[in-house]
């Protein structure tokens, strides 16, 4: 229908609904009836393709080829020799393993969709309805065809539109229509059939209102709307990976070509051993043994366990008010340096109150507080932006309620708040004309007016008046209180022009209000957290220099008022002397959404790592340039929360400070997890290549990959659930450009590989030793040795697990305790124990001597767990000597 050609009546009763909007009841009756209001979504990746994604990687078909190879071997082995079969056990091995692989990358990758769905629905658009004729907030999804639809700058537009009502309505539809030039929108019916970009008087999907507000009727939604109507808008949504992911992704790559070179090295001396002989049995030993270092060098798990940290972490931040938006932010959180925000409802308790009056009228004050605002008097209770509530509870408090005033003085026209000129005014019908109220900054007001309200008439404004009132300003934004200024102006109709440059001069001043708004108890806390964690608090405000001052120093932001600076001061400085000056400035007043943007990209060249908040639609830019950009949940609007990479549920500055401690606990998990499973997989490399190259077997391709699967993936697991050690917020941020290996992780992964690694061929020598008397291989396969060598790798690196708790910190002195780790232990020692001494499962994997027994005894058992305890105090010692060194150095330092 164009619903542009009809009239709001019209339009109204076609769509069965009125200018109260829809009753609770007919909503929910057309929302079950034509679904949410959100556009089709792409084909989901079925459980049974990401199945063959998981089988799909490379390594994985390396070990599928190898369950083919070991099938083969045995087929020809047992056609060679009929009166001697072997058993298809390390087929069958493999075989599981890697479905049992695949199966739980399916799953973990399932969970990670769920918890980033979940992340999405939190952070999901809403919107003002009139439901049952009262303001209702709804999800955007939940808006039906008839919801009369209330609209302000900053806000998205939920659905298809015809506008009822507008107030200097600008809204930008590139989306739509290509324009980059806002639209002005009016609810006047056209006389013509006009293209999509010319339809004045409606809304569409995908659109943002930039400046006033407007009053509308859904008339379509979803897919029916001119969005809906557009294919290429349709499953763009990538994936996407973080810097961290895709440095794991390189280390896979590099590791495969290590695996490569050593596999090469392997069959060329299996080769030579074999006197030069290109026989099939060389080249399926090689495979084999090619196979094996496969498994044992390549982390199969990694990526996995990164995501699944990944994951769990945002999802935990969810629970604490930070909603993370873009995986990245996780990340780029623990490298924080500078944190710039807003003061009113972040820093502070967002419960404006008026303490303070300067008037010769008070009831005129208070009319004129109440009416130039857009909050209204719901049962008593003021409801709208918290400082325009607390002017409306002002009024009403001096038995002026706001619906009672707005009976005697209907508004007919507006000039709406615009953060350029502070200010916004609104103009009233009266029994004897027009009164227009203006209520803004009082540095704005003052030099707008040119007289005065006083003694019950209109005086002209003397020089004294004028500093009589910035005194009183001065001296309650001296208290921290937040001061508004009002002043009005008589039509005896009507102007033709209400633009904000005509009707915002020769102004009658009536006088000030001043507000406080409590600090956020919390937020003191979370200042010193910062100092102690090496992160700069910065204050942004629009308010007065001297509230922003006296708030900053109760905060400990600052502690002198030099250290603040004004935005027309920025505004005469140039590029070169800001960078120098900048660190003098920790608190900002009276700025414009530019100062934001100058003052974020100048710490970026310093090579900050920044964090900007916002709310208004004029903080995008600067919420885009930040390193991490923090949108408010509860005052933001749509544009920012979509620009923002982190979303505040409870607009809390301390919430932002508890993120970076999150941020830098799941980096810090992660890197440990790295250096477990690295260290781990070395090891086995180590182990395997020497045994090799000494002409024995250690550990077989199924042995190992159940070492992975058990005693590997699930303990990392379990570190990235780790909790933030007591010194991560006394720590300095970390550098953005940082590597992995960093701080000593490339030299603990080496040295915990060979130690790894000395303690296996260990434990296989003594295996060998106890069952023969003296090392003695027998066909280069002992049984006991490998059984050994078998349970005290799987349990070394279930206790090396403990000590990757912790890169530094000796685990005696953790304070907290890993349950999940714990778990960990006592199902690997159990699973373990049980592939060793369970009859079948144990012949499966080799464990048993010629006449189907275990090889080893309860001695030896405890022998092996001793020796696998031993990575512990060996690593200690190690976490000692650091320590040392480094005290060292920073005794040097000091002298």
């Amino acid at each position: 229908m164009k619903h542009y050609l009809q009239t709001a009546d019209e339009v109204l009763a076609e769509v069965g609904s009125s200018y109260s909007g829809l009753t609770s009841e007919e909503s929910a009756k057309r929302l079950s009836e034509n679904g949410p209001n959100k556009l089709a979504e792409g084909k989901k990746t079925s459980l049974f393709v990401k199945f063959l994604q998981q089988l799909a990687d490379p390594m994985i078909i390396v070990l599928l080829a190898a369950a083919v190879v070991s099938l083969v071997t045995t087929i020809i082995s047992n056609a060679n020799n009929p009166g001697e079969k072997e058993s298809f056990a390390d087929t069958i091995i493999i075989a599981v393993v890697v479905l049992l692989n695949a199966i739980l990358g399916v799953v973990q990758e399932s969970k990670a969709e769920q918890a980033i769905k979940a992340l999405q629905t939190m952070t999901e658009a809403t919107c003002k309805v009139l439901r049952n004729g009262v303001v209702t907030i709804v999800r955007s999804q939940e808006i039906v065809v008839g919801d009369v639809v209330l609209l302000e700058a900053g806000d998205n537009v939920p659905a298809d539109c015809r506008i009822l009502e507008s107030a200097s309505l600008k809204v930008e539809e590139s989306a739509l229509t290509g324009e980059s030039v806002p639209s002005d929108k009016f609810a006047e019916t056209l006389t013509k059939d006009v293209s999509l970009g010319d339809r004045k008087n409606m809304l569409y999907l995908g659109s943002t209102v930039v400046y006033g507000r407007a009053k509308a009727v859904v008339v379509a939604t979803a897919m029916s709307t001119e969005m809906g109507k557009i294919a290429n808008v349709l499953n763009t949504a990538k994936e996407e990976k973080t810097p961290l992911q895709i440095k794991m992704a390189s280390l896979s790559k590099i590791l495969t070509f290590i695996v490569i070179g050593i596999c090469v090295i392997i069959f060329i001396a299996k080769f030579i051993g074999a006197g030069g002989q290109f026989t099939l049995d060389v080249v399926l030993d090689s495979f084999m043994v090619a196979i094996g270092l496969a498994v044992a060098a390549i982390p199969e798990g990694l990526a996995t366990v990164v995501t699944i940290v990944l994951s769990i972490g945002v999802t935990n931040m969810s629970k604490k008010n930070a909603i993370i938006r873009k995986m990245t932010a996780v990340e780029t959180l623990g490298c924080a340096e500078i944190i710039c925000s807003d003061k009113t409802g972040t820093l502070t308790q967002n419960k404006m109150t008026v303490v303070e009056d300067y008037t010769f009228d008070k009831p005129l004050l208070a009319t004129a507080m109440a009416l130039c605002s857009d909050a209204t008097l719901v049962e008593g209770k003021a409801v709208g932006e918290p400082t325009e509530c607390a002017l409306v509870n002002y009024a009403n408090e001096n038995e002026l309620p706001k619906d009672t005033l707005e009976e005697a003085q209907p508004r007919i026209a507006e000039a709406p708040f615009d953060s350029m000129r502070k200010m916004m005014s609104t103009l009233h019908k009266t029994d004897t004309g027009v009164i227009q109220y203006t209520k803004g900054a009082p540095d704005e007001i003052v030099a707008r007016c040119d007289r005065i309200w006083k003694e019950g008439k209109i005086l002209p404004m003397s020089d004294k008046d004028r500093k009589e009132i910035l005194a009183h300003n001065a001296e309650m934004a001296n208290n921290a209180l937040r001061v508004l200024a009002a002043a009005f102006a008589e039509y005896k109709a009507l102007p033709e022009d209400v633009s904000p440059e005509k009707i915002e001069r020769n102004l009658v001043f009536v006088g000030l209000c001043g507000m406080i708004d409590p600090v956020r108890p919390e937020v003191i806390d979370a200042i010193a957290q910062c100092r102690t964690a090496g992160i700069r608090p910065i204050m942004i405000t629009g308010d007065h220099i001297d509230t922003a001052v006296a708030i900053a120093k109760q905060l400990g932001i600052i502690t002198d008022a030099s250290q603040a600076l004004l935005g027309a001061k920025l505004d005469e400085m140039s590029d070169e002397e800001f960078e120098k000056t900048i660190a003098n400035y920790s608190v900002y007043a009276r700025v414009q959404p530019e100062h934001k943007v100058r003052i974020v990209t100048t710490w970026k060249k310093l090579g900050k790592v920044c964090a900007m908040t916002g709310d208004g639609v004029n903080d995008a830019p600067s919420i885009k340039s930040a390193d991490i950009g923090v949108g408010m949940g509860i005052t933001g609007t749509d544009v920012t929360k979509n620009t923002a990479d982190m979303v505040l549920a409870d607009d809390n500055f301390a919430t932002i400070v508890a993120a970076v401690g999150e941020g830098r606990r799941i980096y810090d998990n992660i890197r440990k997890c790295i250096q477990f499973l690295l260290s781990s997989n070395l090891a086995e490399v180590i182990a395997i290549f020497v045994a090799t190259m000494c002409g024995f077997t250690l550990l077989k391709p199924a042995h190992l990959l159940w070492i992975n699967l058990v005693t590997d993936t699930i303990p990392a697991i379990a570190l990235g659930a780790e909790r933030a050690e007591k010194d991560i917020m006394s720590r300095a941020p970390r550098s953005k450009n940082e590597g992995i290996f960093a701080h000593g992780l490339g030299l603990n992964v080496a040295l915990h590989g060979v130690f790894v690694a000395l303690i296996t061929l260990a434990a296989y020598f003594v295996g060998v030793y106890m069952e023969n008397g003296f090392i003695e291989f027998v066909d280069g396969h002992n049984a006991q040795g490998i059984t050994m060598a078998f349970l005290t790798m799987s349990m070394t690196e279930i206790f090396h697990a403990y000590n990757n708790r912790s890169s530094e910190h000796s685990i005696f002195t953790l304070h907290s305790h890993n349950k999940i780790l714990w778990f960990a232990m006592i199902g690997s020692l159990a699973l373990t124990t049980a592939v060793i001494y369970v009859p079948g499962v144990n012949d499966a994997f080799g464990f048993v001597d010629a006449n189907g027994q275990g090889v080893i005894s309860f001695a030896e058992y405890v022998i092996a767990l001793a020796l696998a305890f031993a990575i512990i105090p060996i690593v200690e010692l190690q976490k000692l000597v650091v320590r040392a060194v480094k005290r060292g150095k920073a005794k040097k330092i000091k002298a």
